[in-house]
């Protein structure tokens, strides 16, 4: 089966759909953040693992710590996960914090300063 295909595309939606569910209304954590997102879920082929990119919006020692939350919850997680989808085996979940989001705000950000400098001179 190829990595792309259009039905690891599908698990990987619903996976993606399910887990910030989860994370968001289940998990009672105080570690975990509140403006925490599941930014995309990569389930490999033979549906053994997930890559969870999470995106945390707050200081460094909150994103730390929001990854310490999910990865000692990552068991709930998974249970909860294997009781919405169903998948013949339900994926190990590794969550990878990503900063995408918090680099292109910044970005913006000095391209609107680098505007305003230009508009004024």
């Amino acid at each position: 089966m190829r990595k792309n295909s259009i039905k690891n595309t599908r698990i990987n939606g619903e996976v993606l759909k399910e887990l910030s569910n989860i994370i968001r209304s289940e998990i009672k954590d105080p570690r975990i953040h509140p403006m925490t997102s599941v930014v995309a879920a990569e389930v490999t082929p033979d549906l053994k693992y997930c890559k969870a990119y999470i995106s945390v919006l707050g200081d460094e020692e909150a994103q730390k710590e929001t990854i310490q939350g999910l990865k000692s919850a990552e068991g709930y997680i998974r249970s909860q996960l294997a009781k919405t989808i169903n998948l013949r085996n339900t994926p190990q979940i590794t969550f990878i914090l990503d900063q995408s989001i918090e680099y292109g705000v910044n970005m913006s950000r000095l391209i609107d300063e680098v505007n305003r400098n230009e508009a004024e001179e």
